[in-house]
């Protein structure tokens, strides 16, 4: 099957984009703000982050890619999409709950419920095309490690 470039552009492009406005509430919390929180050990260094989030987007957009071309039945076709933009949503939200909003505490609701709408995602999109929905496998893993580091933070900063 050759691969639909514009399609594969816009799905990895849209899911990138939900880095970037995270980004915006990220990048002048970081030196300032969150450098103050106190941290568990098992706190990776901020560089780290950039490079990780940015190689699950761009899975991210992958797996919405196979999606989309696979043509799935319309009950999936309606629920597939749905949690998937809601998962998209609550993971730029979080970075404004976070570091906009200096909330800890509301972004560890906020990504607790991400977690269940990446499981839901993998679940769905594992029904349509099982590459899709492995490719998340990551992202998962990585937003369970960010909710212990999360809750850590709320711990550690009453």
């Amino acid at each position: 099957m050759a691969i639909n470039i514009p399609k594969l552009i816009l799905s990895v492009g849209v899911c990138l984009g939900a880095g970037v406005l995270g980004s915006i509430f990220t990048i002048s919390s970081i030196p300032t703000w969150y450098a103050t929180l106190n941290k568990p050990f098992f706190s990776p260094p901020n560089w780290i982050f950039g490079p990780v989030w940015t190689i699950l987007y761009i899975l991210m957009g992958v797996s919405l890619y196979l999606v989309w071309i696979k043509n799935p039945s319309t009950s999936l076709r309606t629920r597939v999409p749905t949690v998937f933009w809601i998962q998209l949503i609550l993971n730029a939200l979080w970075s404004i709950i976070f570091f906009g909003w200096k909330n800890p505490v509301l972004a560890l609701v906020d990504i607790l419920a991400l977690w269940v709408a990446i499981f839901l995602t993998i679940k769905a999109f594992s029904k349509i095309s099982k590459p899709a929905g492995n490719l998340l496998i990551p992202y998962l893993a990585w937003v369970t490690f960010a909710s212990f580091l999360n809750l850590a933070i709320v711990l550690l900063n009453p």
